[in-house]
């Protein structure tokens, strides 16, 4: 799948080919081994420099500026310019949706669901996606080289926020001449991305997609992040964030966090299903700490591969987003507040969706989103797909959530005029 780009943007000239980490213990500093993963700037896609006339004003009062956002693209922008969808990825994604990825290697993330023929159908749509600020894929993140010191940012690099990560899209979207978004769409922490633009940006969004997502974090999620935080802190090669100086990294208490968070992204029933009691090559179990069981290996497995292409401190920044997402809190707390522009419902179509085994974002949340909106009467609709996959089940191979998207999409595009682009065979 080839990537496309619209003329109006140039390819960053300063790019550079990237390097991935080994998969060797974190206490291991040889020389040969490279300090940490460089983004990946040679693969097919574009990163842009923005904020070089004027920096992004940050939710905590701090300025970040010039930066730079890594995007992808896939489809051909229309001649009005009304095609577009953008597409916000979640807590440990990237904007790789469909390409390999560059350093593991494995398909895209969401290539079940976007592509030619698909649900999100490149043959008629435009998609994008963004690596988020605050990222370690190209966009400009705690590992990136702060210009004031000429070292890597570490804890200087400031407290980004949902909203923050938004304003930045929005400026990629309009250096990208792109006045309208036909659709915004993203599940988990990319929902919130999606909510956030519908608010702050309700003229330049035609339909908004939150999947498997929530209007504000809540006490569980936020605890089960401190405990990732902490497991990284703890680590004796994170060096109070100063890692990259070091020649350090924390690929242990990394590791642990994503072992932690990614359960959260299963259910019990899918666990059960897939791993139960059995046991990892052996035949009884070794009365030790080995990873006697398939389910602890399978999730040694999730950490030892994580810490290959994600940086621990992103990890830090882009929880802690998450954290202080809230989106009634501009809104004197009503969220059907954040849903009304001049005593107007929000002109925004809205369609959501929730999985029945979903504890971490369960339908609760989704409920209480499309309440907040019936509240002020604006157009949405709402699905609970039933499914024992849990919160992951939104990148998975589920049928009846791709037909809910593709019939959604349809009908927004009918209502927008859009025609469909036939492929040239």
């Amino acid at each position: 799948m080839s990537a496309h780009q619209p003329s109006v943007v140039a390819a960053d000239a300063g790019s550079e080919p990237g390097r991935s980490l080994d998969s060797s213990h974190s206490g291991d500093t040889g020389p040969s081994r490279p300090l940490y993963a460089q983004p990946v700037y040679n693969q097919p896609g574009h990163r842009v420099l923005l904020g070089t006339d004027r920096p992004l004003r940050l939710d905590s009062g701090a300025e970040l500026g010039p930066f730079h956002v890594a995007y992808q693209t896939y489809g051909t922008l229309n001649a009005d310019r009304s095609n577009a969808i953008l597409i916000c990825h979640a807590l440990t994604g990237d904007h790789f949706v469909l390409d390999r990825h560059p350093i593991t290697g494995k398909s895209g993330w969401w290539e079940m669901l976007v592509g030619p023929g698909k649900p999100v159908d490149t043959d008629r749509y435009f998609v994008i996606c963004s690596n988020v600020i605050g990222g370690c894929m190209g966009s400009t993140g705690p590992k990136d080289v702060n210009p004031a010191t000429g070292e890597p940012y570490g804890l200087a690099f400031p407290v980004i926020t949902i909203g923050d990560m938004v304003r930045a899209q929005k400026m990629l979207i309009d250096h990208l001449g792109i006045e309208t978004l036909f659709c915004v769409i993203g599940g988990s922490m990319g929902g919130m991305q999606v909510l956030q633009w519908a608010v702050s940006y309700p003229e330049t969004v035609f339909a908004a997609v939150p999947i498997a997502t929530a209007a504000r974090h809540s006490a569980q999620n936020i605890a089960f992040h401190e405990v990732g935080r902490q497991a990284i802190m703890a680590d004796p090669n994170w060096c109070g964030g100063n890692y990259l100086l070091e020649g350090r990294r924390p690929e242990a208490g990394l590791a642990v966090a994503r072992m932690a968070a990614h359960i959260t992204y299963l259910s019990e029933t899918a666990l059960h299903r897939k791993f139960g009691r059995n046991l990892q090559d052996r035949k009884s179990v070794t009365y030790g700490f080995d990873a006697d069981f398939q389910v602890e290996s399978y999730l040694r497995y999730q950490g030892a591969s994580f810490v290959e292409r994600f940086d621990a401190n992103s990890y830090l920044y882009i929880t802690r987003a998450m954290d202080y997402f809230d989106l009634a809190a501009d809104a004197g707390g009503a969220l059907t507040n954040a849903f009304r522009k001049d005593g107007r419902p929000t002109p925004v179509r809205f369609c959501l969706a929730s999985f029945s085994s979903d504890w971490l974002f369960p339908t609760s949340e989704s409920r209480a989103i499309v309440h907040a909106l019936n509240a002020v009467a604006a157009n949405v609709s709402f699905v609970e797909i039933g499914t024992d996959k849990g919160h992951d089940a939104f990148l998975l191979d589920e049928p009846e959530f791709h037909q809910v998207i593709h019939g959604f999409l349809e009908g927004c595009a009918e209502h927008r005029g859009l025609t469909v682009r036939r492929r040239a065979r």
